[in-house]
């Protein structure tokens, strides 16, 4: 009863909190003879980890993965991918001060509230200490999806916009994400985004961000009509992200104001079988892959430890100001893409087995 698991074929369980002795996954129903080793998922908790520019927490994690089952002389067994990341840079005393206090946007009243204890140390389990691990299961959704669909396949995301400071969609490079701090497919934005944020941070406050994430080379069929739509298991993904309060797909709200001539995605006979004109449904019909790009954003509020003083109560009831120490993200939507990469790679791949499972035997 407690939801510590994700993914119905392809699937995994995460543990740990984020000052204890570390944080692991184990993952369920890896196909056989999959390539897999430390040395393949390590670049994609690189891209995550901590500490790497002044615009993240200053929390150095190396963020080193050590697979403990599931893999043998560099394949995949078929068996549950054990893995675990070690804490090592815990500071557990910047903390002391709020232990018995409920900081503003946090889990710690309804925690407590739900189980009578929490633990207060960096957020306990509600950190966002816990995504690394959904970034090494998303690595093995990501090499199965490779192997099972081709070079066509890809899942990539960036930062959109930061506060109210959008992107030029004109300017839209996906090559560009690498190169700045932000994951921003937009250089010119990045270089704004600079300026606002050492802004942000110097008045002891944060920002909201919104990220995009797009998947390439995914077949037609993939989803279920009903209670297993596609769209809807890719948002209840996201919404599994910390701090995200908002999902759409394609087109998402700006549909409601559209003109149902332009909301449609018309088709036409193309070589290759049926051309779609347009994608505002973000590649998702009747809640099954319509074979186009797959497009998902997601809205994810300020980081909610800050150090302007703020209003709150403490577990006696006692009204209390509130100033968070120790070392937070002045955005933490930032580190939030390689973690929404990851959700989407796992929801393809349970969503890819699946599909086979119910319809591969008439293939």
């Amino acid at each position: 009863m407690s939801d510590n698991s994700f993914g119905k074929l392809f699937s995994f369980t995460s543990f740990g909190e984020s000052h204890g002795a570390g944080i692991g996954c184990i993952v369920d129903n890896v196909p056989p003879r999959l390539p897999l080793s430390e040395a393949i998922i390590q670049p994609y908790l690189d891209r995550r980890k901590p500490g790497q520019n002044r615009f993240v927490t200053q929390r150095r994690e190396d963020d080193e993965v050590e697979i403990l089952s599931g893999v043998f002389e560099g394949q995949t067994t078929g068996t549950p991918v054990a893995m675990l990341i070690r804490n090592k840079d815990q500071r557990s005393k910047d903390y002391g001060e709020i232990a018995r206090q409920y900081r503003p946007g946090h889990a710690d009243y309804t925690y407590q509230e739900k189980y009578g204890i929490r633990d207060y140390r960096g957020g306990g389990r509600s950190s966002a200490r816990e995504t690394a691990v959904r970034v090494a299961a998303g690595a093995i959704a990501d090499q199965l999806l490779k192997a099972a669909l081709g070079p066509s396949y890809r899942v990539r995301g960036g930062v959109v916009q930061i506060g109210p400071h959008a992107i030029d969609r004109d300017r839209l490079d996906w090559d560009e994400v690498d190169n700045n701090p932000f994951f921003c497919p937009d250089p010119v934005a990045a270089q704004e985004w600079e300026a606002y944020l050492d802004g942000v941070r110097k008045e002891g406050s944060s920002a909201g961000a919104i990220l995009e994430i797009v998947a390439d080379g995914i077949p037609v069929g993939l989803g279920q009509p009903i209670y297993g739509k596609l769209d809807s298991d890719l948002a209840a993904a996201m919404m599994t992200i910390n701090a995200v309060k908002g999902v759409e797909i394609g087109g998402g709200f700006a549909l409601s104001a559209m003109d149902g001539r332009e909301a449609g995605d018309e088709m036409r006979t193309g070589p290759d079988g049926p051309e779609f004109l347009s994608n505002n449904n973000g590649g998702v019909l009747g809640g099954i892959s319509t074979g186009q790009q797959l497009v998902v954003r997601i809205a994810i509020k300020p980081t909610s430890s800050i150090l302007t003083p703020r209003q709150s109560i403490n577990v006696d009831g006692e009204e209390v100001d509130v100033v968070t120490k120790g070392r937070h993200d002045p955005c933490v939507g930032i580190r939030g893409v390689p973690v929404a990469e990851a959700m989407m790679a796992i929801t393809l791949a349970d969503a890819l087995m699946r599909h086979r499972a119910q319809c591969g035997l008439l293939d």
